[in-house]
């Protein structure tokens, strides 16, 4: 059974250190979707951070997927119809506030195509501004201000203290809602049972495909379940350590071409 279906972290992976996808990378994923195999990108994003990628790689013409929030929604590119979309239950929301009231960490989440935050400031508040090229709305009273539907929340601050809030948050709400880091200084906070791989498993079988037609290609934590669940779970070189010991194989690094090979062996060179 050949690979079909190709999902793509993006930071780290499909990207290049400067957020850039590579002209080799680019032209390896075009010939696959002519060849008729489907991309999904499948990031921790906001879906307006990913539009542009999705247009760089022509997602609407060939009938590829966003997977943003890290599966708490996924678009279908060619329709622009929401295909699913899971919101984090708002009376969790001044819980994890109140853990984080003595940190310096900024709580995040998103309105519409605006990022909203509380009024914490940090090295790493605006990261994620800069990424999506989104604006921000600093609100004094975060909790009360989200009285609308979100699908997450991204906390930002220092890796040390990003990491002792994640075991915290992990030991007192385990089985309540899911905390895991995409990079050293973000923490996703995520509806319980929402990652990358929960939500490709139910998408696949409604596609028409299993999961050993799949190739999942990622770098950080919250690509570890769709690494695990994919029929071809690869590692970026410039990935967690953590992450590579789960995968398949380790390919070359997000600046060395890595996705574009990947893409070539497994999708090109049947």
């Amino acid at each position: 059974m050949g690979y079909e279906i190709i999902a793509l972290d993006i930071d780290g992976t499909l990207t290049n250190s400067k957020k850039e996808i590579t002209p080799r990378t680019k032209k390896a994923l075009t010939d696959a979707q002519k060849l008729g195999k489907k991309v999904v990108l499948a990031s921790g994003r906001h879906n307006c951070g990913m539009k542009d990628i999705a247009d760089q790689l022509e997602l609407e013409k060939y009938g590829g997927y966003i997977m943003a929030f890290n599966g708490g929604k996924i678009i279908n590119s060619k329709t622009n119809e929401i295909v699913s979309s899971v919101s984090f239950p708002r009376k969790y929301i001044k819980p994890v506030y109140d853990v984080l009231e003595d940190s310096n960490i900024t709580v995040i989440t998103y309105e519409n195509d605006t990022i909203v935050m509380n009024e914490k400031v940090n090295d790493y508040t605006y990261v994620e501004a800069k990424i999506l090229g989104m604006e921000t709305r600093t609100v004094d009273n975060f909790v009360d201000y989200v009285t609308f539907d979100v699908n997450k929340l991204l906390l930002a601050g220092d890796p040390e203290e990003i990491d002792k809030y994640e075991k915290i948050l992990v030991e007192k709400y385990k089985g309540y809602f899911d905390v895991f880091k995409s990079c050293p200084f973000f923490l996703e906070v995520m509806p319980f049972g929402v990652n990358k791989g929960a939500s490709l498993s139910t998408m696949l079988p409604k596609l028409g495909y299993k999961r050993e037609q799949l190739i999942a290609c990622g770098d950080s934590y919250n690509d570890m379940t769709m690494i695990g669940y994919a029929g071809l779970g690869v590692c970026m070189a410039n990935g967690e350590k953590d992450v590579k010991k789960i995968a398949d194989l380790v390919a070359d690094s997000n600046d060395d071409d890595g996705v574009a090979k990947i893409v070539e062996e497994y999708l090109l060179n049947e």
